[in-house]
């Protein structure tokens, strides 16, 4: 059953989302933040409705947005034990301001170093994906379960972020990829999503912050997929530092994917 807490927040977001970013798609313009990454007028207005729906909703829980300043995110974190909301407002803003429509919403909740829900909202196909952490996995309230895809490594399509990778397992992946075909779309969020989907068969990104992965890693891991760091180390943690993750949504691939990678780091 999809659970009552879950669908109010799924709304919330559907509603927002719907309601701000169609008129500010394929917008061209934005500024750069200290680390390079594009920031548009449609992040800053939706971290600030969702900002205040969640505090509405749920006055006694702290945000945490990408949007805000380091020392703000580091208060919120430590509030991370009782309960903190962790929110990317618009996770794939390079899409979406020249109008790739590839992006996403994502909205977490952590509790006792843990995600307690996570929601990932795509508008443009109107795709919700959503978990609970050990009551399961849904796409627009359907169950999603874990699918045995019956594919070999070497013949899967892979979800590969190469340039946070470093040199030397980026050139291996280059020059002998171990699986058959790659994509890179532009929004971690969704892709956790379409890995628990099965739309692809495995995943590897080198560096994403905490608003990025931690509603989708709870998806994947609630459709029964499984990730790892390159280091070995679960992926979620409650820190602002970047985090690495290998996935994927078969287990018998990911044994095969999380081999290959460990010999190619030796």
């Amino acid at each position: 059953m999809f659970p009552e807490t879950l669908q109010n927040l799924t709304r919330i977001i559907r509603d927002i989302a719907d309601r701000e970013l169609p008129p500010r798609f394929s917008c061209h313009s934005g500024s750069r933040k200290q680390d390079g990454s594009l920031v548009t007028e449609a992040d800053i207005v939706m971290q600030a409705a969702l900002v205040e729906a969640l505090q509405e909703h749920w006055p006694d829980t702290d945000v945490l947005g990408e949007e805000m300043e380091e020392a703000a995110q580091q208060q919120a974190l430590q509030q991370a034990g009782s309960g903190v909301w962790c929110i990317d407002p618009l996770d794939g803003t390079s899409n979406f301001a020249v109008g790739v429509p590839y992006y996403s919403v994502s909205v977490a909740l952590l509790r006792n170093n843990a995600v307690e829900m996570g929601v990932v909202y795509d508008p443009s196909r109107k795709e919700c994906f959503a978990a609970a952490r050990g009551g399961g996995a849904w796409l627009n309230e359907q169950p999603l379960h874990l699918q045995h895809l019956s594919t070999p490594l070497s013949q899967g399509m892979a979800l590969i972020d190469l340039k946070r990778l470093t040199a030397d397992l980026a050139s291996r992946l280059a020059a002998q990829p171990p699986y058959s075909s790659q994509r890179s779309f532009g929004s971690v969020a969704l892709d956790w999503c379409w890995l628990a989907a099965g739309r692809c068969h495995v995943y590897l990104h080198g560096r994403q912050k905490l608003w990025d992965y931690a509603a989708g890693c709870l998806v994947l891991a609630e459709a029964g997929g499984s990730a790892v760091t390159l280091e070995g180390e679960p992926v979620f943690k409650a820190t602002l530092e970047p985090r690495s993750a290998a996935a994927a949504l078969d287990p018998e691939i990911f044994a095969q994917w999380k081999t290959w990678l460990e010999i190619a780091q030796r």
